[in-house]
């Protein structure tokens, strides 16, 4: 099939992949623009816009796709069967998605309608789901508001986000190609789907640094889930010291015991274990710290050569 691919980060890239790789011919592939990154604001290309190049497919990045004439011909003149989106970063206008013959599909890293929106897997551990999943989408001019062709289910059971982000990436490129042969074999037939429960929506916008700070007045379990949904950004952290840390490797330690009042973000021990700290009623051991201008590395290892002292409280 002739195969417009329309996507922007990491996680859009195995798709592409995928694809590719089945034997669709790729036509086009639309990616946001290039922007400038990192401390030097040296401009970089997008992940998507890398592997396109790789594979020698034509890439295009306009600014904006909705009310863009020129953008649509050219859309119109590769004659897409259908269009792939994962992550693209903007909201297809209606005259965008009526021109592949099947329309468009999007791979969203939830199970919808549950976390529509920019930040799907972070906010599926920041809010304690205990599992999340892939849905293949068939797009309407809302947000992530299509009917559902396809879901499938991963458990979270306390990973970080970078590793989820990393599952589900392959799920949804393996479920795409799945699903693209089932169209080639029955054509509009399979991307008939299932109206999402719009009633119970609920919604995942962007990240900010801002939330990464941690609050050692909350319960161990919920600071463990900050700091795997921070990681790996914009990364967790605390201050030691009047230095900012940033946090790594959580582990759920248990509720605290009589006589264990010190105030919360009170380092209680520090071992080649971790670093015991109070919560509210609960203790966490933090495995991995990351001072300024030093890389992340297990407590037991930064201690060999540095101190981190007990009685300390985090984020003075």
């Amino acid at each position: 099939m002739k195969v417009v691919y329309m996507g922007t980060p990491e996680f859009a890239v195995q798709s592409l992949k995928e694809i590719a790789a089945a034997g669709h011919e790729v036509v086009l592939v639309v990616t946001q623009p290039d922007r400038p990154k990192n401390r030097g604001k040296k401009v970089v290309p997008t992940p998507v816009k890398e592997a396109a190049l790789e594979l020698g497919i034509e890439v295009v990045q306009p600014e904006r796709v909705k009310n863009n004439q020129e953008f649509l011909e050219q859309l119109k003149s590769v004659e897409p069967d259908i269009a792939v989106v994962a992550a693209y970063g903007q909201i297809l206008p209606q005259e965008v998605l009526d021109v592949p013959k099947y329309g468009c599909v999007n791979i969203h890293a939830s199970l919808l309608p549950f976390l529509r929106g920019a930040a799907p897997i972070q906010r599926a551990i920041l809010e304690g789901y205990m599992f999340t999943g892939i849905s293949l989408m068939k797009m309407d001019i809302g947000m992530d508001t299509g009917d559902v062709i396809r879901k499938s289910i991963v458990d979270i059971n306390g990973l970080t986000a970078g590793i989820l982000h990393d599952e589900l990436m392959y799920l949804g490129a393996e479920m795409i190609v799945e699903l693209l042969k089932d169209v080639e074999k029955n054509g509009a037939d399979a991307l008939k789907g299932t109206p999402q429960e719009h009633e119970k929506a609920t919604y995942a916008p962007m990240l900010t640094k801002a939330e990464a700070e941690i609050d050692f007045n909350k319960a161990a379990d919920e600071v463990a889930l900050l700091i795997n949904g921070m990681d790996p950004w914009p990364v967790a952290y605390t201050k030691y010291k009047g230095e900012t840390v940033k946090i790594r490797g959580p582990e759920w330690y248990g509720t605290t015991r009589p006589g264990e009042d010190d105030p919360p973000g009170t380092i209680l021990k520090v071992t080649k274990e971790g670093m015991l700290v109070m919560c509210k009623g609960s203790l966490l051991m933090i495995h991995s710290v990351q001072f300024p201008n030093k890389k992340a590395m297990p407590v037991g290892e930064y201690i060999k050569g540095n101190s981190l002292e007990e009685g300390v409280i985090l984020g003075e």
